[in-house]
Formats: structure tokens, sequence, C-alpha cells
């Protein structure tokens, strides 16, 4: 199929979708197609007029070839060479239309590894931990993305200390690449008796999941260790050796999974969380040598500034990233985040 039937067939499939009567009550799906379709109207529209132009350029062709008329073939001859300069600038265009759409769909189509983990706080940043863990597994509920958990650190009070889980689905990375960073909330914790608000804070890295192939793992370079996975307070749960934990020596990263009775899968399990740490502190590491904006942001991340604050004595969450606030906190919770993913997008990706 030529790129440009497969551009009218994305094209066709789009309106197809378009046409879907239930997409009335989605309102951001509907958003999001009806840019696409625009963005492919204009591809569509320049592959039209880079056609009109290459008839142009052949008729001219033949005038100069056939054309005894000296003045006629010099007039062909000049269109010819304005025709080229605009056929180089529509080709320009196209690909940088072209780009930005594989661009997009390659990122929608991106799994994520989520790590949530209790920082200062003690065991209300353990509680926050799980509330935010329920705050995405509800949201991904709502966008019917599939979830699986890699490892988790659960607490004595029902709090977590750390949990690790994969999200697969349409948009999922796009959606929730802004998530990473300090979520700070304030409030009066379940286990205070003199009703006293905490601060306590929880962070969050969004990992983009990472194929085998893309990450190369020296078997020599690892330490790999099985042990008995634990409950709260570190109670054995499992008389059985079937929790993981992996060492890359070189780096000096350490993954572990307990998510599951099976071994097999622990081990895989703390391999997906390995591969996506990996990589992206290569990432961190080249972009270290080349940009010194980044270099400063990357350094910050050992320490890292708040995104978020959770306010729940006024009942407020506030992005400070762009310095707005949304209330209805509990409702948030639930899972309504995308009043808050579209104003991150919209803001931050002008």
């Amino acid at each position: 199929m030529s790129e440009e039937n497969s551009l009218h067939k994305k094209y066709q499939e789009l309106l197809r979708e378009l046409s879907n009567p239930k997409l009335i009550s989605n309102w951001e799906k509907l958003k999001e197609l009806s840019q696409r379709k625009i963005r492919l109207e204009k591809i569509i529209e320049k592959e039209k007029l880079l056609e009109e132009l290459n008839n142009k350029i052949k008729q001219n062709e033949q005038i100069i070839i056939s054309e005894e008329n000296t003045e006629l073939k010099n007039l062909a001859q000049l269109e010819n060479a304005e025709f080229k300069g605009e056929i180089k600038k529509l080709e320009e265009e196209i690909s940088k239309l072209l780009k930005t759409d594989t661009k997009e769909e390659k990122q929608k189509a991106r799994d994520i590894i989520i790590e949530i983990r209790a920082g200062q706080g003690g065991q209300e940043a353990a509680l926050f931990t799980r509330d935010l863990y329920r705050m995405y597994q509800k949201y991904a509920a709502s966008q019917s993305w599939r979830e699986n958990i890699l490892d988790v650190h659960p607490t004595e009070l029902g709090g977590i200390k750390q949990i690790i889980f994969e999200l697969s689905g349409k948009d999922v990375f796009s959606k929730l690449k802004y998530e990473g960073g300090v979520h700070r909330v304030q409030r009066v914790p379940s286990t205070e008796k003199n009703n006293r608000i905490h601060t306590s804070t929880v962070t969050v890295a969004i990992l983009p999941k990472v194929e085998t192939s893309q990450v190369s793992i020296n078997p020599k370079d690892l330490k790999v260790e099985y042990f008995k996975s634990s409950g709260p307070g570190g109670q054995n749960v499992n008389k059985r050796q079937t929790a993981v934990r992996i060492l890359h020596i070189p780096s000096g990263i350490v993954v572990s999974s307990q998510a599951t009775r099976h071994l097999e899968q622990n081990k895989e399990n703390a391999f997906k969380i390995l591969r996506a740490k990996l990589l992206k502190k290569e990432k961190q590491e080249k972009e270290l040598k080349t940009d010194e904006k980044r270099r400063k942001q990357i350094k910050g991340a050992k320490r890292p500034e708040k995104i978020r604050t959770y306010n729940f004595p006024q009942d407020r969450v506030t992005d400070h990233r762009i310095k707005k606030s949304w209330h209805n906190l509990q409702k948030i919770m639930e899972g309504n985040l995308n009043p808050i993913i579209e104003e991150l997008k919209r803001q931050l990706e002008k």
C-alpha cells in the first residue's frame, strides 16, 4: 500500500470513528479525533497541491521540448523553477505534519510503569500513597486501560510504602506523562488524635514500558536474590521463596517484586521495572551531557520540587507548574482526573 493510500485509509477510518453517535458523550475523545482530522486534511490538501504542481511541471516540460517559440520556452522554464521551489516547501510541510502524526500515535500506544513511593510523613505518607494509587486505578478503569501490579509493599495500617504497576491501553502515556514528581498532601490523618493538619509527600515516577530489545542487559552484571514475600511489618506471607530482588551492579539500581505467588512471574515483573529504570537513567545521562537546562532539572530530581498539592481542609487541588487549582477534591480522588490532565496538556504543550 502506498503512503498516499495509507493516508486516505487513515482518514476514512477517522471519519467512521467521528460518525459514531456515542462519541457525543465523550467530549475529550471527540476533541482529539477532530484535531487529528484537521491535521490529516491539511496533509491531504498539500498532497493534492503537490500533485497539481508536478502535473504543471510535466506540461511545461512538453512545451520546452516541443515549442519553437523561445519566449514561451523561457516562460515555461521560469514557471518550473518557481513550481520546484513550491514543491520543496510543500514536501517539508508534509514531512513535518506526518512526523507529528506518527509521534502522537506512538505516544498514544506506549504503555507505562508507574512507581508511587511514600516520602516524608511516615504512616500518613504511606496512607496517601495508597490513596494516590486508588486514584490512578479508578482513572485507568474509566479509560478501559489494563492494570498489572509489579511490586507492592503494604503497611500495618493499610497504607502502602511503595507500589509499582503497569498500565496498558490507548493514550496512556500521553495522558499520564505529566504526573511524575512530588505530590504533597495536607490533611488531618486518620491516625491523628488532636485534629492537627499534617503535611506529607509522595513521589510518583512515570516510566515508559521498555521492550526487551530496547535495553541490553548482561547477565554477568546482575545479582539476583530470592526471598520469602512479606506483608505489613515484614511478616512472611509466603512460606516459599517467590519474591525476587535484582541488583544491576554497574548502575547500582535495585528492583524487586513480590506481587504474585509465582517466582517466574515476579522475576519477569522485576525485569520490566529494571529495563524501564535503566532506559530512564540512560536518557538522563545523555541529556546531562548536552543540555544545561535539563542538567539542573535532573540534579533536582534527587530532591524534587512538589508538582501538586492536595489540600483536604480547603477541598482544593493545586498544580504548581501551571498555577491552577480545582475544587471537589473527593471527586478527583475518585479518579476524575480529566480536567487536570487536559489543562496540563493545553498549557505545557503550547
